[in-house]
């Protein structure tokens, strides 16, 4: 389970050292894609293949599968991270995020979320005060 929220710097080659806490869990291999509130999701290869595996489950049929299936597959990129802990984000990527060097990225369960620190506090700024609101929606009957 990913947790937590580091503070690194992309560097001048687009590159993200991921946090010493997540790397046993990435190091096998990473996908990177497009993911809401135009930030990154970053999924290990297993989970990301459990995603897969539902996406395809859904009749061709179904426009919305389709259409989430497309950008989600299409925007995908997957790497192994090296030996430093280091993965690179495509432009396209860094791009859809409006990545600049100083990131925000969180554990988010079962996967990580690459933000921009601008990008990420308007976010938290906004949603803070709906935090308390919707955890009966999210968690009925609460904590």
């Amino acid at each position: 389970m990913f947790l937590g929220t580091h503070t690194p710097r992309l560097d001048d080659k687009g590159r993200l050292i991921l946090p010493a806490k997540f790397r046993d869990e990435l190091a096998g291999g990473v996908v990177i894609t497009k993911g809401q509130e135009r930030c990154l999701y970053v999924f290990p290869m297993p989970e990301f293949q459990r995603i897969a595996d539902q996406l395809r489950e859904q009749p061709v049929t179904h426009k919305a599968a389709r259409a989430y299936s497309r950008v989600f597959f299409a925007s995908a990129h997957d790497e192994i991270p090296d030996k430093q802990g280091r993965v690179t984000i495509p432009a396209h990527l860094r791009e859809y995020a409006a990545l600049n060097r100083e990131l925000v990225v969180i554990g988010a369960s079962t996967r990580v979320e690459i933000w921009d620190k601008q990008s990420w506090e308007q976010y938290l700024s906004a949603s803070e005060d709906d935090f308390a609101d919707i955890e009966e929606g999210v968690l009925p009957g609460g904590l």
